[in-house]
């Protein structure tokens, strides 16, 4: 007998709305996995320096309230029950980096972005819809966002000062789980988006981060 349960609509919708109350709240996210920051020394950073840090860092943490809301979103309306279950373990993933990266925007002595929940509604609008088109549009679409969060990341580990090391183990960690659900989406059959679409993508990825890096 399989022990899989089936969940109700209401039992769904009940999900989400504990998943964004986990995602919005502070430090209501519980990391499965230590900081790789644990590991590494702190840096004496200038007032700019750390100023400059935190900045990024709340970028990355806002990029991962979007994943969450965008894997809940497509996970409440995928069709099949293996691309459901695809999204709700990539979310689970994601949320070690929602908890690692604010963790160390407040030790450097900052804040998350005041925008967050905006940006929550807007991606979960966006997975759900995708996911109302196809799974395999729905899996595309993750591919294509976990490679937009790749560049981004290279961006600021160039960005990040060298002895910051802290901050670096953190989105080195971030790169290398993202490309991994990158190629996992298009092993389960994402459709490979064209570079007209790539490029929209990331225009609007470009307004969030300049929103975000101070407020």
């Amino acid at each position: 007998m399989s022990s899989h349960r089936e969940y109700s609509p209401a039992d769904r919708l009940l999900m989400q709305a504990d998943a964004a109350l986990r995602t919005l709240l502070p430090f209501s996210g519980q990391p499965n996995r230590p900081t790789p920051a644990v590991l590494k020394n702190e840096a004496e950073l200038s007032d700019s320096e750390a100023r400059h840090v935190a900045g990024l860092m709340r970028i990355n943490h806002t990029g991962e309230v979007c994943a969450q809301a965008l894997y809940q979103g497509q996970a409440l309306t995928a069709r099949l029950p293996r691309v459901r279950q695809a999204m709700e373990h990539a979310a689970e993933e994601e949320i070690d980096h929602l908890a690692w990266c604010e963790q160390r925007i407040r030790q450097l002595g900052s804040h998350t972005s005041v925008l967050n929940p905006l940006f929550y509604g807007l991606s979960f609008g966006i997975g759900a819809s995708a996911g109302l088109i196809s799974d395999r549009i729905s899996l595309g679409f993750v591919a294509a966002t976990e490679d937009q969060v790749c560049k981004h990341l290279d961006e600021h580990l160039e960005r990040i000062p060298e002895t910051d090391q802290k901050s670096r183990a953190i989105l080195l960690q971030m790169r290398e789980d993202e490309a991994r659900h990158s190629t996992a989406a298009l092993d389960a059959g994402g459709l490979r988006f064209p570079a007209p679409i790539k490029f929209g993508m990331s225009l609007m990825a470009k307004v969030m981060t300049k929103t975000t890096y101070r407020i």
